[in-house]
This record gives structure tokens, C-alpha cells and sequence, in this order.
């Protein structure tokens, strides 16, 4: 039986490299010498050639490439009510190497969805360009905004709002009701393939971050644990028909990163407990460590990013095969699909290959699928 619904057994995390018109476009508007309008309509044009290359590559779920936001998590954060974007000295996290602009995010408010929020007109215009064929979206994880705002923020002071004694559980309550709303405004707009991206995950395997955290006094487990309730608190609403998958990176900014270690800190109880219904797992290099956490997978699909987004060496397809098979020891061969590690551009400056060495990886991506998987 063909293998119908996502993930998909060659898929990918989302984000394309820019393309020059939207890069020349987005610069114009921020310098006030185009309007939103015409900014719109040049996405809307780069977004349709976007789709149809996803087509003819043979992905089977097409995404906008993120190409109307500059980070992929801000953009959709900072315009939730009660959170605002503001300037900062540096990154809330260190990468190894080049350093993003210092952006962040901070906490002002009740947190909320609002029902204009711009990700759903920009779901719009994507269901509109795909029309029937499958469209994958993807925002960030609830997890993200804690993470961003509480986690690594070293002299965290929380609002009215959220202090006290129950206020901790009153964010993460919000965030809860936030994340649904917007799954279920998504899905009310036809979206039937949502992907939540999360980094969190990444930096709680990493003993250097977790060091550095716990020095900020923070209760990771008990924040680990939050997140999962959390995370399963919306997907207790999620329609029957609709997937929701979750993506978990260790960095991606021009082909840096900044979070090193195998998945097993976390993995009994991420694995084990967290009801998505698939993880898309980095597991491009050695800093992701080897595939016996997967031993803790329940019947999630497993989506293996064995093919790096980051440089554009091609990957060996057997070498990549071998590695398939060793996975399939912890996780059956029928819920094992195949991507790229992580998307080509997390911020819209992008990682250091050309459009066509992309395109090269995820046409490699499909191949491989098409040899390991009958139904692929």
C-alpha cells in the first residue's frame, strides 16, 4: 500500500535559500522604498516558482520556504499578543562562528493568538498557489517563546502578569491555548500538515548548555517536563485528520550551530511521552550522537535528517542506506522517512551552498527514499 500520509518518506524541514527577488524586495521594504503590497506580490510570484521546483524535485508536500519571514521563529513569536520584538547586545544563544543580527523576544503581556495573526494570511496565499497538492507548514514549538524568554534570559523577571506562586503555570497554561488556537485556526484554513520547530530539545543534550542554565538556577527537568504537558496539552485538540510533527535542531544560522549531543538526556522522555505524531531528528554529523535513543520511539514516525543542509558536499548514498538500516534496528523500516537535517535558510541570510546544490540535496533525498522505500 503507497505510503499516504505524512511524513513523507522523502520529505523535508522547510526552509529554502532566498531567492535574489526576495532578498532585493524585503531589503526595499525596510528601506520604505516599496509598499507591503508590492513586497506581497513579489513573494506571492517567488513562492509559485518555489512550489512548482518542490513539485518537480518529487517532494510530495511543498512548504513557502519561509520566504516571507527573516527568522523562522520571531516572525511568528513576536507577533503573538503579549510578546513583543525588541533589540539586543547579542543572540540569545552563541553559535559557533558567524552570529545572527542581535534580535529577541520578550514577554509584555497575556499571552494569546490573534485572530490576524500574519502566518495564517500567509498559509492563505500558500494553499492558494499548492491548490490541491499537499501543503506542509511549519512554526515554531511552543517550548520556543519559554525558552527564549525565561530559559536563557540570565536575569529573567517575569511580568504581573506571570509572577507569584501560580504564575509560572499561568504562562505555560497560555502558551497552551496559544499554540492551539493557532493549530486550529490553521487547520480551519485547510492546513492538514503542521510541523512545530524546536531547539530547546537540541540545547537540553548539550552538557555546555545545560551547565550554563542550571547556573541560572533553573529546574531543567521540570522544564523539560512542562514542555512535553504542554506540547500534549494542544494535541489533545488536534483533528483526527491532521498530522503535527516536530522538528529538533541544534542550530542552523550560514551553516553554523550551536548545540552538540546524542539525543539520550532526553530521549525517554521526549520519545516516550510526547504525542506528535513524528520527529524529524538531526542526525547529520557526529554531534547528534548515535540512534539508540530511538529505542524510547512509541509508533512516531522517525524522520532521519542523514543528509546536511549545511554544506554541499553530496552524501554517499550507500553510506546513507547503511545508516537507514542501522536506524532501523531501534525503529521499524516502515516508520522511518528520510530529509535534509534542517532547512536551507533558518534566517533569510541562508546557509553557504548555491540554490542549485540545494536543489541537488533534496533530489538526493528523493532518490535515496525511492531506493530504501517501495512506497516512497
Amino acid at each position: 500500500m503507497a505510503h499516504i500520509n505524512p511524513p513523507f518518506r522523502a520529505d523535508h524541514v522547510g526552509s529554502f535559500l532566498r531567492t535574489a527577488a526576495v532578498t532585493n524586495a524585503r531589503n526595499m521594504f525596510q528601506k520604505g522604498m516599496i509598499s507591503k503590497e508590492e513586497l506581497t506580490k513579489v513573494e506571492d510570484a517567488e513562492i509559485t516558482k518555489l512550489v512548482a521546483m518542490e513539485k518537480e524535485c518529487g517532494l510530495k508536500a511543498v512548504t513557502d520556504g519561509e520566504f516571507r519571514r527573516a527568522y523562522w521563529h520571531l516572525d511568528f513569536i513576536t507577533e503573538l499578543d503579549g510578546v513583543d520584538k525588541v533589540g539586543a547586545k547579542s543572540w540569545s544563544t552563541h553559535f559557533q562562528g558567524t552570529q545572527p543580527k542581535a534580535e529577541t523576544a520578550v514577554i509584555t503581556g497575556k499571552v494569546g493568538f490573534p485572530a490576524d495573526h500574519p502566518f495564517l494570511d500567509a498559509f492563505r496565499r500558500l494553499k492558494k498557489i499548492a491548490g490541491d497538492f499537499p501543503v506542509k507548514f511549519t512554526v515554531p514549538s511552543p517550548s520556543m517563546l519559554y525558552q527564549i524568554c525565561v530559559v536563557r534570559c540570565k536575569d529573567y523577571a517575569p511580568i504581573a502578569q506571570y509572577s507569584g506562586a501560580e504564575g509560572d503555570q499561568k504562562l505555560l497554561s497560555d502558551m497552551a491555548q496559544t499554540w492551539t488556537d493557532c493549530m486550529l485556526a490553521l487547520y480551519n484554513e485547510g492546513c492538514r500538515y503542521l510541523q512545530f520547530d524546536d531547539t530547546s530539545w537540541g540545547e537540553f543534550c548539550s552538557t555546555e548548555k545545560t551547565a550554563l542554565y542550571s547556573s541560572y538556577g533553573r529546574d531543567l527537568k521540570k522544564i523539560e517536563e512542562n514542555y512535553v504537558a504542554v506540547l500534549n496539552s494542544i494535541l489533545e485538540k488536534k483533528p483526527a485528520d491532521m498530522t503535527v510533527t516536530m522538528h529538533i535542531c541544534r542550530g542552523n544560522f550560514r551553516s553554523t550551530w550551536f548545540s552538540s549531543g546524542g539525543y539520550e538526556p532526553v530521549a525517554e522522555l521526549l520519545f516516550g511521552h510526547c504525542n506528535v505524531d513524528g520527529f524529524f531528528l538531526e542526525y547529520d554529523s557526529e554531534r547528534a550522537g548515535d540512534f539508540k535513543p530511538l529505542r524510547f520511539i512509541k509508533d512516531q514516525t522517525v524522520v532521519l535528517g542523514l543528509i546536511t543542509s549545511k554544506f554541499p558536499e553530496l552524501e554517499e548514498e550507500e553510506a546513507v542506506k547503511a545508516r537507514i538500516r542501522e536506524a532501523s534496528q531501534y525503529v521499524p523500516l516502515e516508520r522511518l522517512c528520510l530529509s535534509t537535517q534542517c532547512g536551507f535558510s533558518s534566517t533569510e541570510e541562508g546557509n553557504r551552498l548555491s540554490h542549485e546544490q540545494q536543489w541537488a540535496k533534496l533530489r538526493l533525498v528523493v532518490k535515496i527514499a525511492r531506493d530504501v522505500w517501495a512506497d516512497a
